[in-house]
């Protein structure tokens, strides 16, 4: 069983990370179904649109640290480097497929954005968020660097001085400091972000389909032209990061809620 909620309404696509739990962290089974809903589901003649959206008052934490924290010890370095290769690959695939679709996303975010939440939350072609939400690149604080192409869609956003703050620092942005930074569309109260996204959601599906498709295809070739170098770049980084002692730490110290001791 996955924690992702699927369901296809006059044209629009509801996918809905369902893992209140755990702050709706992914993972690899939903991250799984996420993947392929959005390659599959999403490709119905049907959907006009798609809406990511998150439940009990979170968007995404990111990759599950409990998930990772369980999984087995790696037999030998080359077991270690597949698994750091595998786990780089579903978040890349998670987020090309976002940006790839041939229809609009739109992001419905409440509560925390960290992590792989920030980008696929940013993937989408429009980002609502609710006045509760914020957006926290929390990679150093396990000994990791930012990867499904954050490294391009933050800094694209709110500029290289911004990004550096929460890439470096893990300072987290306010749904308000995003709004006016750029990196969202708008800001609205807890109890309105529902009815703005369907809204929006419902303009969209009545639109014009293939004109949409063309309209996002051609913004995306200018903005994010640099995507597949960023997420090779990251992807490298990553493998190092993901098999070293300080993302052992890190994992180590979340978990036992202290303070991590890097090396």
């Amino acid at each position: 069983m996955t924690g992702l909620r699927i369901g296809l309404d006059e044209g629009i696509l509801r996918l809905t990370i369902d893992r209140p739990e755990r702050m709706n962290a992914l993972d690899g089974a939903t991250a799984t179904a996420f993947s392929e809903a959005l390659t599959k589901d999403a490709l119905d003649p049907q959907v006009r649109v798609v809406v990511i959206g998150g439940t009990g008052g979170a968007f995404s934490t990111g990759a599950d640290v409990v998930d990772i924290a369980a999984a087995p010890p790696p037999a030998n370095q080359a077991e270690a480097d597949a698994r750091a290769q595998q786990t780089m690959d579903g978040a890349n695939r998670l987020v090309r497929a976002i940006i790839e679709l041939p229809v609009p996303v739109v992001a419905a975010v409440s509560g925390p954005a960290a992590g792989l939440g920030v980008s696929i939350a940013l993937a989408c072609d429009l980002v609502y968020a609710a006045e509760d939400a914020y957006f926290l690149l929390a990679f150093t604080n396990v000994g990791l660097m930012p990867d499904g192409g954050s490294s391009l869609l933050v800094p694209a956003a709110v500029g290289r001085a911004r990004a550096n703050a929460m890439a470096l620092l893990a300072e987290p942005m306010s749904a308000a400091e995003a709004f006016a930074a750029g990196l969202i569309n708008e800001v609205l109260p807890a109890g309105a972000l529902g009815e703005r996204v369907d809204k929006v959601a419902r303009r969209l599906a009545r639109g014009p389909r293939r004109a949409l498709e063309l309209t996002k295809r051609a913004l995306t070739a200018s903005t994010l032209s640099l995507l597949d170098e960023a997420l090779e770049r990251e992807a490298v980084g990553q493998r190092e990061l993901l098999n070293a002692p300080d993302f052992a730490e890190g994992i180590a110290a979340v978990l036992a809620r202290r303070r991590p001791e890097f090396s």
